[in-house]
């Protein structure tokens, strides 16, 4: 099994979900989720090495549905042509094993090897993308599309560029380039091309994904947030994505904390100075630093220990100090801090760590923690996902510990949880090391 590296062009959330992202206020950060992201992640590679040549043979079952070169026969059918081999046999296996359930596919893929999946992800990902016409496996002709339905508004291909480029961060819509790259080409393996893809069946699995009919927690997540607006004008952007190639694509505004938050927050910091220090960068090792740490996860965290029990975050020494704070203390504090610089950390460069960090253990069920804390760890203010670049490596270590071991259990979804359980020590040493190097 040869590894692959990736070069990745992401710039998604966090990690390690260690420190505390508040949500803050109401409105703003509207249920802030994200289970494990399976399968959003960068993963490692296919058991089996694929023979490209064996695969168009074993193809022409697949034909019917996706063509002889793996174009689609019709908008609700993928194409498969120039995927990524590792999606391919990663979908495969989850229709054989039933964790995606589809009753055309299940059956088709029930008695496939994992070699024969290697093969036919091998095969298709040599084909070209480029083909505008799909083969039918009883002509080789071309099929018709079928005729859309008729939209009850006129989709908005800039609309929907903007939402695939930026998301909205006010509704938890996450960036969708950020896995799925530039145009719909995505550099990371395991996470689909969108790029010529027929766009109904785009807005078939967006949809499918916010009913939850299908589950990938990460999707499931991002998709509960999208209107049917905001889907329909995601697929009119890729039904031709050079039609606006040349358009900027407006950039949601997020909200700025208020400069009276930050001053009033900077006045109540005065007790918080012996720990985190002056401008929230802790001297001491095993205090988080709050500078430059999202605002939402700071104030979700003073409420989470405010709350303490099975439901908040239980800590002896911050427990008495959250006691008395009210929602607006909160806020302030965490506009105050979330507005400085954070430090450098102590952490030095590891490859373990780094690999990873960015392509996770599809194996072991590690998602990559790039996924939520970012290319450079700076996570996810909006969607509550903590910046972790930074942070010591004694912080880092502790608080994967404590997830690990359930002892910290204030992580949407266990998320966090679900994650640590699979790492083991020696994984957690040199994720701290290149987490805290992060910059």
């Amino acid at each position: 099994m040869l590894p692959l590296f990736y070069h990745i062009i992401i710039k998604l959330p966090e990690t390690v979900r260690n420190f505390d992202q508040p949500e803050a206020e109401s409105q703003l950060m509207k249920k802030i989720i994200f289970s494990l992201l399976f399968g959003l992640s960068l993963v490692n590679v296919a058991s089996a090495a694929g023979d490209a040549q064996a695969g168009k043979t074993k193809s022409a079952m697949c034909a019917a549905c996706h063509g002889t070169t793996g174009i689609g026969v019709a908008p609700n059918y993928p194409n498969l042509a120039g995927q990524h081999a590792d999606y391919i046999v990663k979908q495969l296996k989850a229709f054989k094993d039933g964790s995606r359930q589809d009753p055309v596919m299940a059956p088709m893929a029930a008695g496939l090897s994992e070699q024969d999946m290697a093969d036919l992800g091998a095969y298709f990902a040599e084909q070209s993308r480029s083909g505008d016409k799909a083969e039918t496996a009883a002509t080789g002709g071309a099929a018709a599309p079928a005729a859309p339905a008729a939209p009850a508004f006129v989709p908005d291909p800039l609309i929907g560029k903007g939402l695939y480029e930026y998301g909205d961060n006010s509704r938890t819509i996450v960036a969708c380039i950020n896995c799925h790259g530039k145009d719909g080409d995505s550099e990371v393996l395991v996470n689909p091309n969108l790029s010529r893809q027929h766009s109904q069946y785009i807005e078939k699995q967006l949809k499918n994904f916010r009913s939850k009919e299908r589950v990938n927690l990460a999707m499931n997540t991002f998709a509960e947030n999208m209107t049917d607006e905001d889907i329909a004008n995601i697929g009119a952007y890729f039904a031709d994505t050079k039609a606006v190639a040349h358009l900027k694509a407006k950039k949601p505004v997020a909200p700025l904390a208020l400069a009276a938050d930050v001053a009033a927050g900077k006045a109540k910091a005065a007790t918080c100075t012996a720990c985190h220090g002056a401008d929230g960068n802790a001297m001491v090792p095993m205090y988080p630093k709050l500078a430059g740490q999202g605002a939402a996860y700071i104030a979700k965290q003073l409420a989470d220990f405010k709350m303490g029990g099975k439901n908040g975050r239980n800590d002896p020494v911050m427990a008495p100090m959250a006691a008395n704070l009210s929602e607006q203390d909160m806020q302030e504090l965490a506009s105050y801090f979330s507005a400085q610089k954070v430090s450098p950390g102590n952490g030095k460069a590891d490859e373990a760590g780094k690999k990873l960090y960015l392509g996770g253990d599809v194996e072991r069920e590690v998602t990559a923690c790039v996924a939520c804390h970012g290319i450079k760890g700076e996570g996810m203010p909006h969607a509550g996902f903590p910046a972790i670049g930074g942070q010591s490596v004694e912080y880092l270590t502790a608080q994967l510990e404590k997830f690990r071991t359930g002892e910290r259990a204030n992580d949407k979804n266990g998320m966090m949880r679900n994650i640590a359980m699979n790492l083991s020590k020696k994984d957690i040493a040199a994720l701290t090391q290149y987490m805290s190097s992060l910059k």
